[in-house]
């Protein structure tokens, strides 16, 4: 009974933390509309993604301790974003339906990052961090390059006038030095190291609780 019960809260755990991965996925980011502001929008879209990639990640690579689950979690995502997106699009939403799925690449350095160390946790959460807070908003580019016409896309579908403590004040670009995966990629590889960190507390975590 034990196991079984283990056993389930693992998969909801799964379906919990990538179900909200896809949420983020889709609101973390509105590169379309808001053009004037799409570095930082582009910003919090990496970091967001970055942190909700790795602590799912994380969790499933040390819960099976099998090294090539992380990028099977990233695959999963992948998935359920694909399927929301289809169901956006269908009803109309003028977003581009291919997302490429950028986590994949990062999943399989973090992957690389357990093996390589022989399963060491602490070397996950250290070198895994980094690299998927690295090299994340750097695929996540390729997401941006995809994305139709943004004002052709503003033109087309104009939005309700946005009220004043939303309006730009004056256009973004430049923002950040003009390198927002710099940005992303500084920020990410500080804080995916905490939430690598984090992902391993939820299995021992769950493993007490199961007890």
């Amino acid at each position: 009974l034990m196991v079984w019960l283990r056993r389930c809260t693992h998969y909801l755990f799964i379906v919990v933390v990538a179900v909200n991965s896809t949420l983020l996925t889709i609101n973390g980011g509105d590169y379309i509309f808001y053009t004037d502001w799409a570095w930082t929008s582009y910003t919090e879209f990496s970091i967001s993604q970055t942190l909700m990639l790795i602590v799912g990640a994380t969790y499933y690579l040390t819960f099976t301790g099998v090294p090539g689950t992380a990028t099977y979690y990233a695959l999963i995502m992948t998935v359920y974003t694909w399927v929301a997106k289809a169901a956006w699009f269908s009803l109309g939403y003028p977003y581009d339906f291919i997302v490429t799925p950028i986590w994949l690449p990062s999943a399989m350095l973090l992957d690389l990052v357990y093996w390589a160390t022989k399963k060491n946790k602490h070397s996950l959460i250290l070198f895994g961090g980094v690299l998927v807070g690295m090299s994340l908003p750097l695929f996540n580019m390729v997401n941006l390059i995809t994305v139709a016409d943004p004002l052709e896309t503003a033109f087309k579908y104009p939005r309700p006038t946005l009220p004043p403590y939303m309006t730009p004040i004056e256009p973004q670009v430049g923002k950040f030095y003009n390198s927002p995966v710099a940005l992303g990629a500084g920020a990410g590889a500080v804080l995916a190291c905490t939430f690598a960190a984090l992902g391993c507390k939820l299995n021992t975590w769950t493993y007490r609780w199961m007890a």
